[in-house]
């Protein structure tokens, strides 16, 4: 994982003009844009399994899952770079890239995969962060909302960039009505998404259900479960001994 993050960072650099294609460069340098954008493609796959592969054999609770939400928005959205889509590495080509520059499809990226990650941490820690559970009827009522709404708000976008239509326009014609209203119906389930959000957090804070100091069970081992939530100011008289086997 370590190894492959750092492969992306390093190639992430050599890549740049795949956005570029329409510029007039030639064709070999074409060709390497190409094969380098799809060798980052190696080092992003083993990041997405190596967040797979722990939930294997494990117990999957849809309570807040925001941390399932993040798997499924990032390999196929992901953020601006195309290799990160289940589609991204098709669309690095130049076949694909020149017809598609400048329109929805080129520009679609869906931040929501590092959102779903954000609120896989807040969900995860909350209860560590203030001392209080939150509702998990609420959490998981919170994640389908934004995992529906998200996704029908960016799908569209990519029919429209296939239809034609440029980026960055305040105004379209008409034959594109259809996409740009489901994205609106997306948009108003994700505003409705973040209400119920902060419907939990109001909750959570009202009804004050006394929080416990590891609500993970054995398979929560990092030193934060082994704190009473909060965690008190000062927590340790003596730098603590981890023995990366579960034990302190």
């Amino acid at each position: 994982m370590a190894y492959a993050m750092v492969s992306i960072g390093v190639i992430g650099f050599v890549v740049w003009a795949h956005h570029m294609y329409t510029v007039g460069m030639n064709v070999d340098l074409k060709a390497y844009f190409v094969a380098a954008t799809m060798v980052i493609a190696v080092p992003t796959g083993i990041k997405i399994f190596s967040w797979i592969a722990p939930m294997q054999g494990g117990s999957i609770e849809f309570k807040g899952s925001d941390a399932v939400g993040h798997r499924l928005h990032l390999p196929v959205h992901g953020g601006r770079r195309h290799w990160r889509r289940a589609g991204g590495t098709p669309v690095s080509t130049t076949p694909c890239m020149t017809p598609t520059t400048s329109s929805r499809t080129s520009t679609t990226c869906c931040r929501f995969g590092a959102v779903f990650g954000l609120f896989a941490g807040w969900y995860y820690w909350f209860e560590k962060m203030f001392g209080i559970k939150y509702n998990g009827m609420i959490g998981g009522l919170h994640f389908w909302l934004m995992f529906i709404g998200s996704n029908v708000l960016f799908f569209p976008q990519h029919f429209l960039g296939l239809q034609g239509m440029p980026r960055r326009y305040i105004d379209y014609a008409d034959g594109f009505h259809t996409w740009h209203y489901w994205s609106s119906v997306g948009y108003l389930i994700t505003l409705a998404a973040t209400t119920v959000f902060f419907i939990g957090l109001v909750e959570a804070f009202v009804r004050r259900r006394k929080g416990v100091a590891n609500p993970w069970g054995e398979g929560a081992t990092t030193l934060e479960w082994t704190l009473p939530s909060p965690p008190p100011f000062h927590q340790y008289s003596e730098l603590p001994h981890f023995t990366g086997k579960g034990g302190h």
